[in-house]
């Protein structure tokens, strides 16, 4: 696709952004936003944009990303429970903090298991019910988005790694789906997740000095 028809496709999809993608936008970049102050706030916004992308995936056949928005949805709901738990003196019990190797290798193999089962998936549904199914890009899209919220529930610096690498994926996956405003919003989160990276790291060393 050369650079006109991209420039063209551009202003052709945000003619025909609706409101309801126009929200979930603005409230996905004020979530991240709060996720990078370590803002308890990252969750119920974080929820209004998830739900609107559930219905909005399954739209577009992007059935990957709808499902890995619902579990978005699940695992807000338990982020912020571990984010607001507070012990006797009213502290915070979360914080937070690097993965260590176990941890690491944990999170690898959650990621590889997670990208077979939803491409087979995608595969499967492309031939049956989703002929517009995207597998190869979905999948690896959806397996680095589960392993980043469940990281991010946790508070750990590397879940920014797997956002990063989410949102570097998710741009011309939904460019090609016509969803251009959403497209855009993920480049803008993508040099979100580089400075939520930079402020989670100087927050765990400091941690660290601190224990």
């Amino acid at each position: 696709m050369s650079l006109p028809q991209v420039w063209e496709q551009l202003l052709t999809g945000l003619q025909q952004t609706t409101a309801l993608e126009y929200i979930a936008v603005v409230m996905g970049i004020v979530s991240v936003y709060f996720s990078r102050k370590e803002n308890i706030w990252v969750y119920p916004t974080g929820l209004i944009n998830t739900i609107i992308y559930v219905y909005l995936s399954f739209k577009y056949h992007l059935i990957g990303e709808a499902t890995v928005n619902f579990y978005y949805t699940v695992m807000s709901i338990y982020g912020w429970v571990l984010w607001a738990r507070r012990n006797d003196q009213h502290q915070h019990v979360l914080h937070i903090s690097f993965s260590n190797r176990k941890e690491w290798i944990q999170q690898l193999l959650f990621c590889a298991v997670l990208y077979l089962v939803v491409f087979f998936s995608l595969q499967y549904l492309k031939e049956v019910f989703y002929p517009g199914a995207i597998p190869a890009a979905d999948a690896f899209a959806s397996a680095t988005a589960f392993t980043g919220m469940w990281l991010m529930a946790r508070k750990k610096v590397e879940s920014w790694w797997w956002w990063i690498a989410t949102d570097v994926a998710s741009v011309p996956l939904y460019f090609v789906k016509g969803l251009v405003f959403t497209s855009f919003f993920y480049v803008v989160l993508s040099i979100m997740a580089v400075s939520g990276l930079l402020e989670w790291r100087r927050k765990a060393k400091a941690n660290v000095l601190i224990s």
